[in-house]
């Protein structure tokens, strides 16, 4: 028997409006939720248009990095669940097509994930054919996993208010990381691959971490609304305490052409839509998006770096020390899915006219700058006294024994204060040893 997916009805609507406006074949991606049996569709958005693509064929490239952007404006518990397509004909090419797009996407998202994938993760993507004519809708889903997957039927089934009894869970974390990059740095790509190392070992603290939903310890399967109200909002905090592995000495030896530190705070937020939400899996999500919106927000600023290489360059030879501000966390409601957000990354320098800029061509979002939420995060200041210069080399192993010292009881005291005071800021440092 093949999976179902609820979808709410506000994707018919919007699904039925491309339908009428379409002109030629049109593709999108399914936003939502995977649960053991059935998907949750709470969201559609059409491809971009790509100004100098004129030509009738799909351009594999474009779609996939359209899914790619999309999928870091998500909060926790909301994934691309796959792809759809309108067009005018039934043809056989074009399950092939969606098969092809479908893993396609799936292989450039997994690509940035930081976590490691866990036997309960569901691995069944969903693609979606509607006819523009006739209306005909075919729904059909593919295990991932698999690269020799066949096609399944799926229930594509809509419902009103999917998400108007959605439970959501948040926590602000305090975050500070130290990767070291080696003597050998050619450039700003190698720096990439260094600090996405690093924050994978820190990404496995956050998993070893441990989850306080409402200021208590929950077990693996208890439900975390239990004894509340169904079928109405459910809200509640949670906090990460983190402490440092331990270290042998020969493993955090080693002599480097500087570093990249990683510190402030963050806001994360997860949703699910589920009636009985268990704490295993809200931990998982929880964590998961505090492990991607940190990851997202250095990736986003070294892509800038990568774009501007020889200019960096200069300025990291005059300057041991560069700071920059990550951008801060805005939160905007998805259109007409009640009580759900999506989310955007703002630098220092944009405004909130180029957010919701952003917003209608990721997601086809219509937001004024009064519906966004900018108050679960400030924006970094960066502050002299926060990083001293120094003149001397050091081996990493004297940095990491300074942090580690009292990473454990710092990181504990900090997200309480963090959580009450509801904002948060993150700076990034590179510094040349």
């Amino acid at each position: 028997m093949g999976r179902g997916c609820v979808v709410d009805d506000s994707v018919e609507g919007y699904l039925s409006k491309l339908c009428q406006l379409q002109a030629g074949t049109v593709t999108g991606l399914l936003i939502g939720q995977s649960s053991a049996q059935r998907d949750f569709v709470i969201m559609a958005t059409r491809t971009p248009q790509r100004d100098e693509s004129a030509g009738p064929s799909l351009d594999k490239e474009w779609i996939t990095e359209h899914a790619r952007q999309v999928s870091r404006m998500l909060p926790g518990g909301l994934s691309v669940l796959g792809v759809f397509i309108i067009t005018d004909s039934d043809s056989k090419d074009i399950l092939i097509t969606l098969r092809q797009l479908v893993f396609a996407v799936e292989t450039l998202i997994s690509s940035e994930q930081l976590w490691t994938p866990e036997d309960d993760d569901v691995t069944d993507c969903v693609t979606l054919h509607i006819n523009a004519k006739t209306r005909k809708t075919i729904c059909r889903t593919f295990d991932i996993k698999d690269p020799k997957s066949m096609a399944k039927p799926a229930d594509w089934k809509y419902q009103s208010g999917v998400c108007s009894s959605c439970t959501m869970v948040s926590c602000s974390l305090n975050v500070d990381v130290l990767v070291p990059i080696p003597d050998n740095r050619a450039s700003t790509e190698t720096m990439d691959a260094c600090v996405k190392e690093g924050l994978k070992t820190w990404a496995y603290q956050i998993k070893s971490g441990l989850c306080l939903i409402d200021g208590k310890i929950m077990q693996a399967e208890s439900e975390i609304t239990a004894g509340q109200k169904r079928n109405v909002r459910q809200m509640h905090t949670a906090q990460l305490l983190i402490t440092a592995d331990e270290q042998k000495q020969t493993d955090v030896v080693q002599w480097c052409g500087g570093s990249v530190s990683v510190r402030g705070a963050i806001y994360s937020r997860t949703y699910l839509l589920t009636n009985k939400p268990k704490a295993k899996l809200t931990e998982k999500m929880l964590k998961r998006d505090v492990v991607s919106t940190v990851a997202t927000r250095v990736q986003m600023l070294l892509e800038e770096l990568l774009t501007s290489e020889e200019e960096s360059k200069t300025r990291r030879s005059k300057h041991p020390t560069e700071r920059f501000s990550l951008p801060r966390r805005v939160f905007s409601p998805a259109a007409a899915t009640g009580p759900v957000c999506v989310c955007d990354y703002q630098f220092r320098d944009e405004g909130l006219s180029e957010v919701t800029d952003r917003l209608k061509e990721m997601l086809d979002i219509d937001a004024a700058e009064g519906d966004l939420d900018t108050r679960q995060e400030l924006a970094a200041e960066i502050i002299d006294s926060d990083f001293t210069e120094e003149a001397s080399v050091k081996p990493v192993e004297v940095l990491e024994a300074q942090r580690n010292n009292h990473i454990g009881a710092a990181v504990a005291a900090a997200v309480a204060a963090l959580a009450a005071a509801a904002a948060a800021a993150s700076v990034l440092y590179l510094r040349d040893v």
